[in-house]
């Protein structure tokens, strides 16, 4: 199990700083600065801004290296995001129930995120990027009675009217180590370059540690893919993050042709699922580590990769809940056991495989222990999802998009003793429980307008939400509208 420690130093004050001056700084000048890039849009050539540093395009090593070097880059994304659900079968609901519209839900939840990513070259082999973001969304009964929620642009949770914040500001410093060269593409957060095929990278600061863990070509960003969060992800691995959705921390990558390893010490929240983030990363922090193996088959390119987590921190667990509850004569609730630290982990596989040049498969297996509550992520101790994309180049349209995923969600058997007795968590409670995994299956069509913007259809089916038979099925209809450069 991992366990090492960063020291605290000056440079992680002097950013910590420079953080809280770059928020305030672009809450008063970031609706100017997005209306420059929008205008922009029609003038620069769009790039994918789904790509993360882990699925960064890399050209063969028998094609001739490129000299398009990047000094430096900008680009930007906006994604406005609308569902609406039909009235379901719901003969009781709890405190953290998914509602109808007659229990007083909202009639429909919207997300609508801008962002620009800023890059640069500092000295020989460094860089640094900033990413200003605002975000305003409503979800559905607060963020609350299901398992895998529909949205993922909701791990930001709720705002009205929106918010600004430096949703990234981290520096990457890359080591070579020989092996020969190869040519990494520009996209977002990644500048276009010539590397050594052997060589650590180090990365320090403000991300998301989805922008290197458990990446998948075909269902990773829910801006163009995937919505659901337990299929744009692993359900069960609870990755360190803010409410927001981003951590702080560290960072390390080793390259050695077709294998990646990574490991990283990033904070988690100071409360389960909170905003503030414990910088300390001595207490309380999220300790991953994955390996990467990128494979053919039949000419056709494909990956897998194995990741370990565990998180240490301030969390109730359900057994205790359950007996406090019972020697009190009262519902069980993790608010009142909440009083040492705790440690979960868990692991996560997750394949990729091209079918054809523009058909590709994924699949995801993740689990962990389910003592405690949910710290960071959402309420799912084991998971099964996959899926296949299909790009539309046979009928016409290379740049549209087909997808059909699904889900399986579980929890584990603490949690379901402790929901059965009435109890809650910060996601999920219906007062009572009919156990039964919960159910996915979504399915979109990216439809791609002009260049870089892009209008998806988007239909999602839950059946057992948040776990209980009693309750559903729930349809979710969505509409997604895109533009990057």
């Amino acid at each position: 199990m991992l366990d090492f420690k960063f020291p605290s130093c000056h440079l992680l004050g002097q950013l910590r700083t420079q953080k809280k001056h770059w928020e305030g700084k672009y809450q008063l000048n970031f609706p100017a600065l997005l209306s420059f890039l929008v205008i922009s849009f029609i003038a620069i050539p769009p790039v994918n801004a789904a790509e993360t540093v882990a699925d960064t395009p890399i050209i063969d090593s028998l094609t001739p290296l490129a000299n398009d070097t990047e000094q430096w880059s900008i680009h930007a994304q906006s994604t406005y995001i609308s569902q609406w659900k039909n009235n379901f079968n719901s003969p009781y609901y709890g405190e953290k129930s998914m509602l109808n519209k007659t229990e007083g839900d909202v009639p429909r939840s919207y997300t609508f995120s801008a962002t620009a990513f800023l890059g640069g070259r500092l000295w020989e082999g460094a860089e640094v990027y900033l990413n200003p973001e605002m975000f305003e969304g409503t979800p559905f009964s607060n963020l609350s009675g299901l398992g895998g929620f529909t949205n993922g642009e909701l791990q930001k949770g709720s705002a009205v009217p929106p918010i600004y914040y430096m949703a990234r500001m981290f520096l990457r410093q890359t080591i070579g180590l020989g092996g020969g060269k190869e040519h990494i593409e520009g996209v977002a957060n990644q500048l276009a370059g010539n590397v050594d095929k052997r060589r650590l990278v180090l990365s320090y600061g403000t991300f998301s540690a989805l922008d290197f863990f458990d990446a998948n070509t075909y269902s990773h960003d829910p801006r163009t893919q995937f919505l659901n969060w337990s299929i744009m992800a692993s359900g069960a691995y609870d990755y360190a993050a803010s409410s927001r959705g981003y951590t702080y921390g560290f960072v390390a990558e080793y390259y050695d042709d077709s294998w990646v390893v990574r490991a990283s010490r990033l904070a988690m929240p100071k409360t389960p699922n909170g905003l503030n983030l414990d910088y300390d990363l001595t207490q309380q922090y999220g300790d991953t580590a994955e390996v990467t193996h990128q494979h053919v088959v039949f000419n056709l390119p494909g990956k897998i990769r194995a990741l370990v987590f565990q998180n240490r921190g301030i969390m109730a667990t359900y057994t205790n809940a359950v007996n406090f509850g019972q020697q009190t004569n009262t519902v069980p609730n993790i608010y009142n056991v909440r009083n040492g630290y705790q440690t979960k982990w868990g692991y996560a596989i997750n394949a990729e495989q091209a079918i054809t040049e523009n058909l590709g498969s994924f699949a995801r297996w993740s689990w962990n222990n389910g003592q405690t509550e949910t710290q960071a992520f959402t309420d799912i101790s084991l998971s099964l999802s996959g899926g296949l994309s299909l790009q539309g180049a046979s009928w016409g349209r290379k740049k549209d998009t087909v997808g059909v995923g699904f889900a399986i969600n579980g929890i584990s058997s603490q949690q379901i003793t402790y929901l059965q007795q009435g109890g809650s968590t910060m996601f999920i409670g219906d007062g009572a429980l009919k156990y039964k995994q919960e159910q996915i299956a979504e399915t979109f069509y990216s439809f791609n307008l002009y260049k870089g913007i892009y209008l998806t259809a988007d239909y999602q089916r839950i059946a057992n939400p948040a776990y209980n038979a009693a309750r559903g099925p729930v349809n979710f209809f969505g509409l997604r509208a895109h533009a990057e450069l």
